[in-house]
């Protein structure tokens, strides 16, 4: 990911090998890792039973916020495909019966949003 689209807030894919490697403490016994992004020094990874937000806090980032969101409680959900004039992808989700997003992400053009549209599709409307 370029350092230019992760200043501007856009995130970047990370593989789930080393998304596995470094927050493998955080899965139950039957959890992988199915898309993992970056944005700068957070991350939030998409697995077979939930939504991980990884939320890297201070100057050493040694705090650390892990916000766990179970597919069942994410009522909606949107995506933006990007445009020739505007090169992010964006994602909205609603959490429950919020009536604004919750989580806002957008994504560099390196992104396909269609394959995270379909792990969201197949969590939470399956």
């Amino acid at each position: 990911m370029g350092l230019f689209s992760a200043l501007v807030g856009n995130a970047g894919t990370v593989t789930p090998e080393s998304l596995s490697k470094e927050y493998g403490h955080l899965l139950s016994d039957s959890e992988v890792i199915e898309i993992g992004f970056t944005l700068i020094r957070d991350m939030f990874m998409f697995t077979n039973k939930r939504l991980i937000l990884v939320d890297k806090q201070g100057v050493t980032g040694r705090k650390i916020d892990y916000l766990s969101i179970p597919y069942r409680a994410i009522t909606r959900f949107s995506i933006e495909t990007a445009g020739h004039l505007d090169l992010d992808a964006e994602l909205k989700i609603w959490i429950s019966s919020e009536q604004t997003p919750s989580i806002t992400k957008k994504f560099n053009k390196s992104v396909n949003i269609y394959d995270l549209q379909k792990v969201l599709a197949n969590h939470v409307l399956g």
